[in-house]
């Protein structure tokens, strides 16, 4: 690195001479020009970690399913009821007025009491006959039954561990590889171009 400056430096004060004798009318003897070296980098890929490897607890939930079931909804019963008579009408003619009867009656100027014969008159009436009399009958219910769904247990519920691994990515980054670098190297001078 001394070396580089040195030669640098030694280049620089050339370079000054030369111009300063060019400028003074002087004949270039020795001519330098700057080369530059650019730096120089590389791509380099690597891996690079993303997420560690791990465990994780999972949870199944319980499976339910349904079942019919049939189940008593009302138990057998014995009830009383009321069976109402049978009646029947039936019709018949009666007298319904005639015969005798005694009224006051005035005869010759004196009030005398008279048996009064009426004649008869009939009607047809309605009667109603019972033909078999009210009763109490026993009645039998049979036993209720309904068919139901309801929810039963399949399978419980579960837990299981699950292990995922690591994960990488793969990422490109450059680096360099040569740092810059900047020399003086001589150039040769065309003998028309000399003065």
């Amino acid at each position: 690195m001394i070396g580089k400056t040195a030669s640098s430096a030694v280049a620089s004060l050339a370079v000054l001479g030369l111009v300063s004798e060019t400028a003074a009318g002087g004949r270039p003897v020795e001519c330098y020009e700057q080369v530059n070296r650019p730096a120089v980098y590389e791509t380099v890929y690597e891996n690079v970690l993303v997420s560690p490897a791990g465990q994780q607890v999972e949870s199944v939930p319980a499976i339910y399913g349904t079942r019919e079931r049939v189940v008593q909804i009302a138990p057998a019963r014995v009830s009383y009821e009321i069976v109402p008579a049978i009646t029947r009408t039936i019709y018949r003619t009666v007298e319904v007025d005639g015969g005798f009867s005694w009224e006051w009656r005035v005869i010759n100027g004196r009030k005398v009491l008279c048996k009064i014969r009426h004649k008869a008159r009939y009607q047809r009436v309605a009667e109603t006959v019972v033909v078999q009399p009210e009763r109490q009958r026993r009645v039998v219910s049979p036993a209720e039954y309904e068919s139901v769904a309801e929810e039963v247990l399949v399978q419980p519920e579960q837990r299981r561990i699950v292990n995922f691994p690591a994960t990488y990515q793969t990422v490109a980054r450059r680096v360099l590889v040569r740092e810059g670098s900047s020399r003086w190297r001589q150039v040769r001078i065309p003998r028309h171009c000399r003065f």
